[in-house]
């Protein structure tokens, strides 16, 4: 169950592939009356009261994509089912009847690249880009989502709020607390919403600089009303998330999402879906996951089960017993997430008899000393068991994800995952094999940030490549140049807006970035400095201020732990000599 590029599946995705963009004339005629007449609604909306606060619930792509995404389905459901709102949905490709004047205008941002497509919604609606240019007369823009609560700084000044957390503890408090500002002016409003816990208002904070080209030196709050701080808000029970509705339009036509686990206790040192959604939570098979899978198979035969790690819910082989009844025969059952050593074959024979045909692992590499370095706490037995026990237990094919440029990776390591390769192949004859395979980018809040995108990483794509595709494996590599622009937004500052917005005047295409660090060269920093360069323990990073689940002296204790594992003279992250 994954949309292109996807490592993680928490109803967000990463897409491999360029988007169409927005039609810029929102009108009758873009109206998507036929999917919406297609819903499937597991919810009731609530009926507007009179006067209730029009709002415009965005999602950056198209209906399709922004459909399958269950955070998005779940923000929009908990909006449509307060009365104080009138809701309507707006994607790339269309949307319900807009309100005349929309006060609150909201995102949901799962990939970074997404933001040209919200600049292009903005303008479609006639909203200033920059909230700086926005009056009284013009909405609220707000945001969330993974990308926005990891580091929102690239993207801060098209935002006037942006939700750091879990919608199900902030939204609510970000509604209740614009309601009471409803009337006011809108500095009013922002500096009444600023003093709610995971409300971030990137205008009430201001960024200072060692040199227009240099790191950051401090962040600090427009006046001492605004708190230093602010802290990711995280949603600690366990009655998680389940679709609030079924469409055959979803990209996964027809599917019900269930959410089974939150997080991941495995805390890989690269894995924003691990620590950005600290701590690992579980729903309680009889209390929760039953009485979910009972709702949605009512509707439709197709069940999604979503988490990090689905397959390390402690009762997880409860729920495939229950799963396994002779009345869900017809139910086609999809899981998100397999940890690796999981892999037997009761799990293979239940996905087999409900229409799965291959299911998917995160090796990372097939060197253990690597492993060891990303703490991916697996052997290389566990591996090969995985393939023969999903071929035996009829799944035809079966795909695995590596990753090339982690810290500490010697050239070597990609020939040992070359060999696992080979060796899955030969330990299960007939089991169709893939390695997806991305490059290390750098993300906010884990043990890896320091460190840069390694410049071999595309070499190392291709040394794997020459070695399986003429063996039979198929191989393939997301790009490596857009995973360099991917890192430069994930450890970017305010310094880039700029270089965002001439970039989607450049055409938003790779070759529009260099064009336009060369447009703006001076006003700074280069490329290298948020893509390559390891940065310097110490110095101020651009997320500071914005607290994720565990304190930056944490990360760093983790980091320790990672670099024991290193080869001898390991790189070191520090800021190359002369920044930038």
């Amino acid at each position: 169950m994954v949309i292109t590029g996807q490592r993680w599946a928490n109803g967000q995705y990463t897409a491999g592939d360029r988007q169409p963009k927005l039609n810029k004339h929102l009108g009758e005629n873009n109206l998507l009356t036929a999917p919406f007449h297609l819903e499937k609604l597991l919810f009731t909306p609530a009926t507007p009261v009179d006067q209730a606060t029009p709002v415009v619930f965005a999602f950056p792509n198209e209906y399709t994509i922004g459909i399958t995404s269950l955070g998005y389905q779940i923000i929009w459901a908990m909006l449509a089912q307060r009365a104080d709102l009138a809701v309507s949905r707006l994607f790339t490709d269309g949307h319900e009847p807009l309100p005349t004047q929309i006060e609150l205008l909201g995102f949901s941002m799962s990939w970074e690249l997404d933001y040209a497509n919200i600049l292009t919604q903005l303008e479609s609606l006639t909203v200033p880009i920059l909230s700086s240019d926005r009056g009284n007369e013009h909405p609220l823009v707000f945001g969330g989502g993974p990308v926005l609560t990891a580091n929102p700084e690239p993207f801060a000044a098209f935002f006037d709020v942006v939700l750091l957390g879990d919608g199900e503890v902030v939204l609510e408090a970000f509604i209740d607390a614009y309601q009471t500002v409803r009337g006011s002016d809108r500095a009013t409003q922002l500096r009444r919403l600023a003093q709610v816990p995971g409300v971030y208002v990137p205008a009430l904070y201001e960024p200072i600089y060692d040199s227009p080209t240099g790191p950051i030196a401090a962040i600090q709050p427009v006046d001492a009303d605004i708190p230093p701080v602010v802290e990711k808000q995280t949603y600690r029970g366990n009655t998680l998330s389940t679709s609030s509705v079924v469409t055959e339009k979803a990209a996964w036509e027809n599917i019900y999402m269930v959410e089974v686990v939150r997080s991941c206790p495995e805390m890989c040192r690269f894995c924003l879906a691990s620590y950005l959604t600290l701590p690992f939570r579980t729903a309680p098979v009889a209390g929760a996951l039953m009485p979910a899978v009972e709702k949605g198979l009512a509707v439709t035969n197709r069940l999604g089960l979503l988490g990090a790690s689905v397959t390390q819910h402690p009762e997880f082989d409860e729920l495939l017993d229950y799963l396994n009844q002779p009345r869900f025969d017809d139910m086609r059952l999809s899981i998100a997430s397999v940890r690796t050593n999981t892999v037997n074959q009761k799990l293979t024979e239940t996905l087999t008899r409900h229409g799965t045909k291959s299911i998917t692992i995160a090796i990372e590499s097939g060197a253990e000393r690597v492993r060891q370095i990303v703490n991916k706490k697996l052997a290389t037995e566990e591996i090969v068991a995985a393939a023969v026990n999903a071929k035996a237990g009829g799944l035809s094919a079966l795909k695995l994800y590596g990753m090339a440029g982690i810290p500490g990776e010697l050239p070597e390591d990609l020939d040992t995952t070359a060999d696992l390769m080979l060796q899955l192949k030969k330990a299960a004859p007939g089991l169709r094999l893939t390695l997806g395979c991305s490059t290390f980018v750098p993300k906010a809040h884990t043990p890896f940030q320091w460190y840069g995108v390694n410049p071999q990483a595309d070499k190392r794509l291709k040394r794997l490549q020459k070695r399986l595709r003429p063996n039979g494996i198929d191989f393939r590599p997301e790009s490596y140049n857009w995973s360099i622009i991917q890192a430069m937004i994930s450890r970017g500052d305010r310094r880039l807006t700029p270089l965002l917005l001439q970039a989607r005047e450049f055409g938003d295409s790779l070759g529009s970035y260099k064009r336009a660090f060369k447009a703006l060269k001076g006003e700074l920093p280069p490329l290298d400095f948020y893509v390559h360069a390891h940065w310097e323990r110490e110095q101020p990073l651009p997320w500071e201020h914005l607290q994720g689940p565990l304190p930056k002296a944490t990360l760093l204790k983790h980091l320790d732990s990672a670099t024991t594992h290193f080869a001898p003279d390991p790189p070191t992250p520090v800021l190359a000599a002369g920044h930038p």
